[in-house]
């Protein structure tokens, strides 16, 4: 049977792969800053574990602290990193303010000879840490239920391994004990820890992979110069659907935009759509907003209140006309011209509605630019008080 030494080896030696393995992942995507993160946290701890497995055969204040630091340095920067991929911010505030508090309370007993009690500190916050860092990605298990639950496990299960540890050093009393502790706590914590590191490392790579997958499919739906959704998800949305009267499209043109392009550019074609796609997002941030391709837009308005899509409509077509864009040092106004679509009682498809709303847009093409133009002939609000109240 391997001894306690040999279990602390193969423990750091675990850990060496880990980090390789959540190195090679972030450095295939960098973007998960939280990744290179959790390496630096691997790093410390195989640090800490390697001078523990010194402090096992050779006992003493100083390699003891040592070990103390760098291991609860690690967990320290290890909750930091569940925190950062639950919220994004940075990992330091969290890494400095958790790491202070962990030092206060073991090192100073390490220092004054009480041992026993600088492990049972180390192994109480260690279990804390864990817990606290199984509920950061718990929290944000909808993103990717089966890696996030599953490693939200593991790190509960080396939590409790870790209490473990403690409750024997406390039932037995052991406040000085001049050695690192070899006890079943102890050897069963090492193996539930080699255990858990594989399985945070398969996890660790799922995750990687979901999160890949879930960026191509917002690629795939996402118009990449403005970032609304694109024609493709709109038609994902909606084109199966059968559009009721309570459903209305809104589809929107900028008005002479070749002659932007011919004008100042290309460079300047996408500050314009970039300014309109802001003042749609901004008026219509409930609805459904798209840009369908070129200089044309889309808004699809669910549970229309009567006369709302037309004043939605009307509210961007004023805005933007008086809006200012700067396009290399020089101001630029631009107009935009719209069609409004209903659904009917019986149920219309997408692909009705839509042509019906574009219909209506070259009718405000024709009619001189710059307007709101409603398909059909009757409707119960007149749009010239929608303009009035707008």
């Amino acid at each position: 049977m391997l001894d306690y030494n040999s279990l602390l080896l193969a423990l750091g030696f675990s850990a060496v792969c880990l980090l390789m393995a959540l190195f090679s992942t972030w450095a295939s995507r960098r973007r998960d800053s939280f990744m290179l993160t959790w390496v630096v946290s691997l790093a410390l701890i195989i640090v800490g574990i390697f001078s523990y497995s010194a402090y096992t055969l050779e006992a003493g204040i100083v390699v003891g602290a040592i070990s103390y630091f760098f291991i609860m340095a690690g967990f320290t920067v290890m909750y930091a990193a569940g925190c950062q991929f639950r919220s994004g911010h940075s990992p330091v505030h969290v890494s400095l303010v958790a790491g202070s508090i962990v030092m206060v309370l073991g090192l100073p007993p390490m220092l004054m000879g009480y041992d026993g009690v600088s492990i049972i500190m180390m192994n109480v916050t260690t279990a804390v840490l864990l817990a606290a860092t199984a509920r950061e990605y718990w929290l944000v298990r909808k993103e990717a239920p089966g890696p996030l639950v599953g490693m939200a496990s593991l790190y509960v299960t080396a939590a409790v391994s870790f209490a473990l540890c403690a409750i024997v050093l406390i039932d037995g009393r052991q406040w000085v004990i001049g050695h690192a502790p070899q006890n079943w706590a102890e050897k069963l914590n090492i193996a539930i820890c080699i255990a858990s590191m594989t399985g945070i490392g398969a996890f660790s790579l799922a995750l990687h992979q979901w999160r890949l997958a879930a960026l191509h499919r917002r690629e795939a739906m996402t118009d990449p110069l403005t970032g609304l959704l694109n024609r493709r998800a709109v038609f994902q949305e909606y084109g199966s659907m059968q559009i009721d009267q309570s459903t209305a499209v809104i589809v929107f043109d900028i008005d002479r935009f070749k002659s932007i392009n011919d004008q100042h550019g290309h460079a300047a074609g996408d500050i314009v759509i970039r300014a309109f796609a802001e003042e749609m997002r901004v008026k219509a941030d409930k609805d459904t907003v798209a840009r369908l391709g070129g200089e044309e837009f889309a808004i699809i308005v669910r549970n229309v209140l009567p006369g709302r899509a037309e004043l939605i409509a009307e509210r961007i077509r004023r805005d933007f006309a008086e809006r200012l864009i700067d396009v290399g040092g020089k101001s630029v106004s631009c107009t935009a011209s719209a069609g409004v679509a209903f659904g009917a009682s019986e149920g219309r498809s997408f692909d009705a509605v839509l042509k019906l709303a574009d219909d209506a847009l070259y009718e405000a093409k024709r009619n001189g630019r710059n307007k709101v133009e409603i398909a059909g002939f009757l409707h119960a609000v007149d749009l010239e008080e929608v303009r009035t109240s707008a």
